[in-house]
């Protein structure tokens, strides 16, 4: 797709609508030599960048010139989008009455909802939300505004989306469940939530790891606490190993612990015939194998 190249004029009006001088927006205007929705390279135009920077003055002058609510950017992006990105309510709402399209998604999928929960802006989502925006909408690749939430630790997002019927397992093309994502990252307080929401304790990516291996491998104690308060697998899984597999090849100490003091078995025999006994010493992560040996000791022990 080719475009125009941009006058003097063009780059003048960007300029102001980068800086939010509504009133040079509209002397350039009234003069007749420019286009309200003259575009960039990127195609972007000036309500794109009065609404990526807040600029409500200038984004209610460039409307009320005829200024294209639903102008994208080569990436499918709008003047709604920026303004979800910034936390710009206010100009989300004028945006809309001016006939934005809510659930306007970039070439990647991703609408203005996605782009508020990823950024952690709560009154945005609420408001977006209240105006009709789609929370079982998803990204090209299966993500949610759930999964990103989930992601981003925004609880209390996360909370919300619940409240109006997001969906607790759609997942990710991968197979990756908010649940997964949120023990990937740590998010012990979003874990948790969704455990009480009903999310299933051992979704599995399609490589066959659960939100409870992948919390032992990346040393996520806090997560892996609320996890075992809703006895998942402590076996061995669909990828051949066990979460004290994991912990035993990261040297995760503490998780090595909490994983044996609920049941998990030392003497496991993974996909290759080793026990995390085993992983632990070849790896050199000693003080989980001096851990495993003693418990093993114990075990075995006589009366």
């Amino acid at each position: 797709m080719s475009m125009k190249k941009e006058s003097p004029w063009d780059v003048e009006l960007h300029l102001a609508a980068a800086r939010g001088d509504a009133k040079r927006l509209q002397v350039l205007l009234d003069s007749g030599r420019v286009h309200v929705d003259c575009k960039d390279k990127d195609g972007t135009t000036p309500l794109i960048l009065a609404a990526a920077g807040g600029h409500i003055d200038a984004v209610v002058e460039l409307l009320q010139q005829g200024a294209d609510a639903n102008a994208k950017r080569l990436t499918g992006t709008t003047a709604l989008f920026f303004s979800a990105q910034g936390g710009y309510m206010d100009i989300a709402t004028i945006l809309i009455k001016h006939g934005a399209v809510v659930d306007s998604c970039s070439i990647d999928g991703g609408t203005p909802l996605f782009v508020a929960c990823q950024c952690g802006h709560l009154d945005v989502v609420e408001g977006l939300i209240a105006k009709g925006a789609n929370v079982n909408a998803h990204m090209k690749d299966g993500a949610t505004a759930l999964f990103i939430a989930a992601q981003n630790g925004h609880v209390r997002i996360l909370e919300v989306l619940l409240a109006y019927g997001a969906k607790t397992e759609a997942a990710r093309t991968d197979g990756a469940t908010p649940l997964w994502i949120a023990a990937q990252m740590g998010h012990d307080h979003v874990v948790r939530r969704l455990l009480k929401a009903g999310a299933k304790v051992d979704s599995k990516r399609h490589d066959g790891a659960t939100p409870l291996f992948k919390a032992a491998h990346k040393g996520h104690t806090a997560v892996i606490g609320e996890i075992l308060k809703y006895r998942p697998n402590l076996g061995i899984l669909p990828n051949g190993e066990s979460a004290l597999h994991a912990a035993a090849l990261m040297g995760h100490m503490t998780v090595a612990r909490q994983l044996v003091g609920t049941g998990a078995d030392p003497l496991l025999v993974n996909q290759e015939g080793l026990t995390p006994l085993q992983i632990a010493i070849r790896h050199s992560q000693n003080q989980v194998a001096n851990y495993l040996k003693d418990k093993i000791r114990s075990r075995t022990a006589p009366c």
